[in-house]
């Protein structure tokens, strides 16, 4: 089921999930950076959080941000303006803000934040291969939006991370692989 609402309101995330085996939270609080960030709220993540924490869902996936991954040096992404636009940067902060929110809870919430690479392809092809990493940056990794889905739908049916945010990327052939 997809759903529109608002999905810091309580409430109604809790109507929304009740009964249903996970819920997947891939929204943000604009269409786009053509919307312009002057009216970003740095606190919608957090209560996006809070609101689907409180939802009580069997299993919680949430759609990253490539920005918040590491690089080489340990690093978040968004902190080097060579790689990420600083006018972007309270978007990233923002994001990151609700992925510390789900680390710094006392629920019980079985939850997984799939963080997909910075060239996340929209037309790219369902391969139904991926890798899963920690939360190193991989600058060459891409991804099709329809292997991301992939993902995402194999961590509902048949968990294997848990309370942990982790990347996702391409699957380099010749390799092994969750898929």
């Amino acid at each position: 089921m997809v759903a529109r609402g608002d999905v810091t309101d309580g409430p109604g995330v809790a109507a929304l999930v009740a009964g249903h085996e996970a819920a997947v939270h891939a929204v943000s609080p604009f269409t786009g950076p053509e919307q312009g960030f002057a009216g970003l709220d740095p606190a919608f993540f957090v209560r996006a959080a809070d609101a689907l924490l409180g939802a009580r869902a069997p299993r919680l996936l949430l759609i990253g941000l490539f920005a918040n991954l590491r690089d080489a040096g340990g690093r978040p992404v968004m902190d080097d303006p060579s790689v990420f636009p600083a006018e972007i940067r309270p978007f990233a902060v923002a994001h990151a803000a609700g992925l510390d929110r789900l680390r710094e809870s006392e629920s019980a919430a079985d939850w997984l934040m799939l963080t997909p690479p910075a060239r996340l392809e929209a037309d790219g092809p369902r391969t139904g291969r991926y890798e899963i990493g920690d939360e190193t940056a991989r600058p060459s990794a891409h991804l099709s939006y329809a292997d991301l889905a992939v993902a995402v739908v194999d961590e509902i049916e048949t968990p294997r991370h848990h309370r942990t945010r982790v990347s996702v990327f391409n699957r380099t052939p010749g390799t092994r692989g969750p898929r």
